[in-house]
Order: structure tokens, then C-alpha cells, then sequence
């Protein structure tokens, strides 16, 4: 009942969703950054590079869903929206030292997507509920 509650009041008001649209901001520039720095920088994550994708993109879809809550359309447009993220993400990493575009990366995007997605739908229904 009380998780019921925080995700109600971290989710409900417009001021908590312009929070959510703030936190997918910043995240975005995060993910971006930590994408484009050359290989050569140590930079903290998994040890997997899927997973590290994995868990952005689920980090993501949630602080999107969340600031964006709605009719499933706006959720499909939100997906759509991170999966072009994350492939311009590939483009981008082709021509920066040390890095290199892949597919595999993309389809770790799309899981994380997904999961974000259904981890942020479940916590919104059970809000509302």
C-alpha cells in the first residue's frame, strides 16, 4: 500500500512529471556522453557493454513513461523515439576512436526499451489501482 502511494505522488502531478521530463533530460545527455567518449577514458559501467545499454535504455523508458504517462500511443511514440536514440547512437559511435557501430548494441536498446516500458506501465497501474 505504501509503494502504491509514493508511485501515485511520484507520478501523478504535473510538477512530478516535469521532474520525470527533467531526469529523461539529463539522462539523455548521460547516455549520449558516456557513449561518444573515446574508449581510451575509463569509464565506469557493468563490464558488459550490452548490459550497460541494457540498463540505460530501461533507466530511459521509465523517466520517459513517467514523465510522459498516457495513452498507449504516446508510449509507443516514446519507444520509438528512444530506439532512433539509440541507433543515432550507433551511427555516431562509427566515426569516434576506439569505438565501433553494432547491431547487437541496438537490440540491447530495444530489451531495455521494453523492459522500461512494462516495469513503468505495471508501476502506473498499481498506482492507479
Amino acid at each position: 500500500m505504501a509503494l502504491r502511494s509514493l508511485i501515485g505522488r511520484l507520478t501523478s502531478s504535473s510538477l512530478a512529471q516535469r521532474g520525470w521530463r527533467a531526469v529523461l533530460c539529463a539522462l539523455l545527455v548521460a547516455v549520449l556522453w558516456l557513449a561518444l567518449t573515446p574508449d581510451s577514458q575509463p569509464v565506469t559501467g557493468t563490464g558488459w557493454d550490452k548490459a550497460n545499454h541494457l540498463l540505460a535504455f530501461v533507466a530511459l523508458a521509465i523517466a520517459g513513461r513517467f514523465g510522459f504517462p498516457g495513452r498507449a500511443s504516446r508510449s509507443l511514440m516514446l519507444a520509438g523515439a528512444l530506439l532512433a536514440f539509440g541507433g543515432l547512437i550507433e551511427v555516431l559511435q562509427a566515426s569516434v576512436p576506439g569505438r565501433s557501430a553494432e547491431w547487437a548494441d541496438v537490440l540491447a536498446d530495444l530489451a531495455g526499451i521494453a523492459t522500461g516500458t512494462l516495469i513503468a506501465a505495471m508501476a502506473l497501474r498499481s498506482a492507479r489501482s
